[in-house]
């Protein structure tokens, strides 16, 4: 088995994998709308083209329902090299393992500038939500080798030129970024082992272009894709298949097709927003060797000196890893409390400490039950979860109860895990702010925040006592990557979840007829980032709320109210009389669905499906007294 070509990390088919497919397409007449889950669930197992295509559909007719649903839709332009007819439905089957329903828009075959060019394109004409530009070392006449320097780079301009060329021509017709692919190098190394020196190769030209495609999407809003990179993974042998390339034009071998489509799926749910937060551990066999209710501290494996207990010292230096970057780590065992700490406190070859663990869940329970509370603890989404446990039993239980959890397969030998926990995607990230990287130590001071709530008999002064401060300025520059992600990834304290690009939001920091927020929160805990982000659009006699979503973790600090507060002060300064707040419900948003409510504004109407609009009389509005202090500033500039 090749751990990364077969998905190793998924189920599977089952053996009566195609009487499900049949079950659930239903009536051909009538189809029946699969539900979100069980469209999840059939396709989280490691399918190939022809079992892909046919989730294909079964996604198209969840399109078609207008119901409110946990998949969150694109709609993608895929312009490549050579044949994309049969990469087409593969991504779109594979969407839905990564909580995502693409419609995927081709465009015309050997056709990559002609179909950028035009506005009437099959691409253009579509507004994608994102293009896939996807073009082969062949295409962009790389592919035979030069004389001297100054003609290969040349010939690596052009390439780069022509891929600038294709980008900008699309823009206009965009609704997001521009999804940009690294090239893969051909397989034959015309030089030997020089190739990597000589310049004029064609392995050596193809990896300049990708380290100026790589600068280029570092400096702008544009993702990168790095296929070279995968291909390099798997192997360029069995990445390319000559065969196929002058028979059908397939740009790379149709095995690879459901390793390709995965990355593209899940790059996009990356973009949506949907990529996961939490690492959860099991521990015994998990993140060292042995039981250490039954083996003692002394008889766990782990450490240096044995092959197995630096396999195990792998896997925790890997969540560390993950760590440091931003993903929070969780416990769940079935365990006593007191002797799963044992290790993290007391075994002196643990790389991870109890510091390091946001929640810590080890009792008799059901694994699932202690997902659901891990998730209830760090406020959470149950989606957010990716759950690592070598007992195959417990992975199938988890795997039934709470089919949004990620619960990647895992093989014999411990020293895969990571490679497995890897290249699974599930922590998948398009750009990684300084924020970012702080998320771990956001969740873990929230622990701590929720240890002194426990002890406290007083939320006012329970409140008080955090030394709160609440900065507010207007969108700018600074902040503004950061506003995106939070506009495209927030759900449940989100009243309208709408979406909006980086470069939507760039533009709203200079729109007269908008009144932006930005709101960060530091306590005597730590800095809790930015938590609140929040659109009023302008009028005469009122402001109507476009955007208003906050970080759960911060839910009940009373930083809505100074949020009302600081919008009635900017209004009234404008002689507006009143402030309008609509309510969109969704799938997830329904805890704020009495916001407005709890604000003081009056009901002023309300549709059948839960949606409300909402009315403030700004005259009768009295800013309350909060336990915080408010500090507002001017937006900061960049060049």
């Amino acid at each position: 088995m090749n751990l990364l070509a077969d998905l190793g990390w998924l189920r599977r088919p089952p053996a009566d994998i195609r009487d499900r497919f049949r079950s659930m397409a239903g009536n051909p007449n009538q189809p029946d709308i699969v539900s979100d889950t069980a469209l999840i669930d059939i396709a989280s197992y490691a399918l190939d083209i022809n079992q892909l295509t046919r989730v294909s559909r079964l996604a198209t007719d969840r399109l078609k329902s207008p119901i409110d649903t946990v998949l969150t839709r694109f709609k993608l332009g895929l312009i490549g090299s050579g044949t994309m007819s049969l990469i087409a439905p593969a991504i779109a089957g594979s969407g839905p393992r990564h909580s995502t329903l693409l419609t995927v828009v081709e465009g015309d075959y050997g056709r990559a500038l002609e179909e950028s060019l035009s506005p009437t394109s099959s691409v253009r004409s579509a507004q994608p939500d994102g293009v896939l530009l996807a073009l082969d070392y062949r295409d962009l006449h790389l592919d035979t080798a030069v004389a001297d320097p100054d003609t290969a780079a040349g010939r690596v301009s052009a390439a780069f030129s022509h891929l600038q060329t294709i980008a900008e021509n699309l823009r206009p017709s965009l609704k997001g970024p521009l999804l940009l692919q690294t090239v893969v190098p051909p397989m034959e190394p015309l030089f030997g082992s020089l190739d990597a020196s000589e310049c004029g190769s064609s392995r050596a030209m193809v990896t300049a272009l990708n380290a100026r495609i790589a600068n280029w999407i570092r400096e702008g809003d544009d993702v990168l894709v790095d296929t070279a990179g995968l291909a390099n993974a798997v192997g360029l042998q069995n990445w390319h298949d000559p065969a196929q390339w002058h028979a059908a034009k397939l740009p790379f071998a149709q095995e690879m097709v459901p390793l390709y489509a995965d990355l593209i799926c899940r790059t996009i749910a990356a973009i949506r927003g949907k990529s996961r937060k939490c690492l959860v551990l099991d521990l015994d066999n998990t993140i060292w060797g042995g039981v250490v209710g039954d083996d003692g501290l002394e008889g766990i494996r782990l450490g240096q000196g044995s092959a197995e207990g630096e396999a195990f010292l792998a896997i925790q230096h890997m969540a560390l890893e993950y760590r440091s970057r931003g993903i929070v780590l969780a416990v769940c065992s079935k365990n006593d409390d007191t002797i799963a700490r044992q290790p993290f406190r007391a075994h002196p070859d643990m790389l991870l400490k109890e510091e390091h663990i946001a929640a810590f869940q080890a009792n008799w329970n059901d694994k699932a039950s202690n997902l659901r509370a891990i998730s209830e603890q760090l406020n959470i989404g149950i989606e957010s979860l990716v759950f690592l446990d070598d007992n195959p039993f417990e992975r199938e239980q988890v795997r039934r109860e709470l089919p949004l959890v990620a619960v990647p397969e895992l093989p014999l030998e411990p020293a895969l895990y990571p490679r497995v926990l890897t290249w699974a995607g599930y922590f998948e990230a398009v750009a990684i702010s300084a924020e970012d990287r702080k998320r771990a130590d956001f969740y873990q001071a929230n622990a701590t925040r929720s240890a002194v709530l426990a002890s406290s008999s007083d939320m006012d002064s329970y409140l008080r006592s955090l030394d709160m401060l609440c900065t507010i300025r207007p969108f700018d520059g600074v902040g503004r990557a950061r506003i995106a992600q939070l506009i495209n990834r927030s759900n449940q304290f989100n009243l309208t979840t709408r979406r909006y690009t980086e470069n939507e939001v760039a533009a709203m920091e200079t729109a007269p007829d908008k009144f932006t927020m930005q709101v960060r929160l530091v306590d005597r805990f730590g800095d809790n980032g930015m938590i609140s982000v929040v659109v009023f659009d302008k009028s005469v006699h009122a402001w109507t709320n476009d955007i208003w979503l906050m970080s759960c973790r911060v839910l009940g600090r009373r930083v809505e109210e100074a949020v009302l507060a600081h919008v009635c002060m900017a209004a009234k300064a404008e002689g507006v009389k009143s402030l309008i707040g609509h309510y969109i419900p969704s799938a997830k948003n329904g805890m704020v669905a009495n916001h407005y409510g709890k604000l003081g504004f009056t009901l002023a109407d309300e549709s059948n499906d839960g949606g409300a609009v909402w009315v403030l009389e700004l005259e009768r509005y009295r800013p309350p007294e909060l336990p915080m202090q408010i500090t507002r500033q001017e937006s900061t500039r960049v060049a």
